[in-house]
C-alpha cells in the first residue's frame, strides 16, 4: 500500500515570504521518506468550512510546476480540480505541460466543483450541480482526446473545440492518469468506471468505503470495464495519523478492501519524517 501527502494549508510560520521554501521542503522530505505522490489544493480561496477563508491559497498548477522543479520521483496532482475553474482544452494543455516538465509525473485530479463562494468572489460561473456533472463528463472526453492522436474537433453540449491539438504531447503513456474525486454513487463513480484511472474516496468508515467500491464494481460491469484496472485510493480524514500503530491497523482494513493508496494531510515537516520512519515501510509490506 502506498502513501502520498496532500498540502491543504499554506498558513505556515513566516507568512508569505516562507511559503516557497517550506513547501519545497515538505515535498522533498515526502519524496525522500518514500511517499508516492504530492498533491495540492485546487481552490481560489481557502475552504471556509475548515480554515479562515483569508488564509493563503496558491494557484495549483503554478504550484505543481514549482514542485516539478524541486522533486524527481513523486507523482504530482491536484486533489482535485473543479471542472468549472478552467476550460477543458486549457486544462488538458496545462496538465500536459506539467507532465513534460516533470518528465512524466503529472496526473489529472478532477471533480464537479462545489465551493460557491470562491466562484462568486472571482466572477467564475457556478452552474447547477447537474450541469457541472455534464461539463465534467465533457471535460474528461476532451482531455482524453487532446492527449491522443486525434487532433480533430470536439462537439459537446457545453464545449466546442475546432481542433484538439496538444503539442508537446504528455510523456505519460497512454496519457496522464486521471483521478476522479468524489463518491457520488449515481454520477461520480459512474464517471470513474467510464473514464477514470483512479478514484479517491473519503474515509468515514471501512464499511462506507466497502459500499462505495461495491457500487464502483457495478458501474464497471455496466461499462464493460475491468474493476481491477482502476486504482483505488482514499483521502484519510480520521484521527489516528499521529499514532503509527493505530493508523497502520486502520490501513490494513482498507487494504483488505483493495485500496492501494492512502493520501494524508500532514501539517508539518516533522510529521512527514515520522511517516517515513514509522509508517511507510509497514504500509509497503501489506
Amino acid at each position: 500500500m502506498e502513501l502520498g501527502i496532500h498540502v491543504a494549508n499554506y498558513n505556515w510560520p513566516g507568512g508569505g515570504d516562507a511559503i516557497a521554501e517550506t513547501l519545497a521542503a515538505m515535498a522533498t522530505t515526502a519524496e525522500s521518506a518514500g511517499c508516492d505522490s504530492v498533491a495540492v489544493m485546487d481552490h481560489f480561496f481557502q475552504m471556509e468550512d475548515y480554515f479562515p477563508v483569508e488564509q493563503p491559497m496558491l494557484e495549483s498548477y503554478t504550484t505543481l510546476g514549482f514542485l516539478a522543479a524541486r522533486t524527481s520521483r513523486v507523482k504530482l496532482r491536484t486533489l482535485v480540480t473543479g471542472v468549472t475553474y478552467r476550460i477543458p482544452g486549457l486544462l488538458a494543455k496545462i496538465v500536459a505541460t506539467v507532465d513534460v516538465l516533470s518528465k512524466g509525473r503529472a496526473e489529472l485530479g478532477i471533480g464537479a466543483a462545489w465551493y460557491e463562494r470562491e466562484h462568486r468572489g472571482l466572477g467564475v460561473a457556478f452552474p447547477p450541480i447537474a450541469e457541472r456533472f455534464e461539463r465534467l463528463e465533457e471535460a474528461l472526453q476532451i482531455c482524453r482526446q487532446m492527449w491522443s492522436d486525434n487532433n480533430g474537433p470536439y462537439e459537446g453540449r457545453h464545449y466546442q473545440l475546432a481542433e484538439t491539438l496538444c503539442s508537446p504531447r504528455p510523456i505519460s503513456r497512454p496519457h496522464p492518469a486521471i483521478m476522479i474525486g468524489g463518491g457520488g454513487e449515481k454520477k461520480s463513480l459512474r464517471l470513474v468506471a467510464q473514464y477514470g484511472d483512479a478514484c479517491n474516496l473519503f474515509t468515514p468508515s471501512v464499511d462506507e468505503v466497502r459500499h462505495k467500491l461495491d457500487v464502483l464494481r457495478q458501474h464497471c460491469g455496466n461499462a464493460g470495464r475491468e474493476f481491477g484496472d482502476i486504482r483505488k485510493t482514499i483521502l484519510y480524514t480520521g484521527e489516528s495519523l499521529g499514532e503509527s500503530d493505530r493508523f497502520v491497523e486502520e490501513m490494513r482494513a482498507y487494504h483488505g478492501l483493495g485500496v492501494e493508496g492512502v493520501i494524508v494531510m500532514p501539517s508539518a515537516i516533522e510529521q512527514v519524517h515520522k511517516l517515513g520512519d514509522d509508517v511507510i515501510p509497514r504500509l509497503s509490506a501489506l
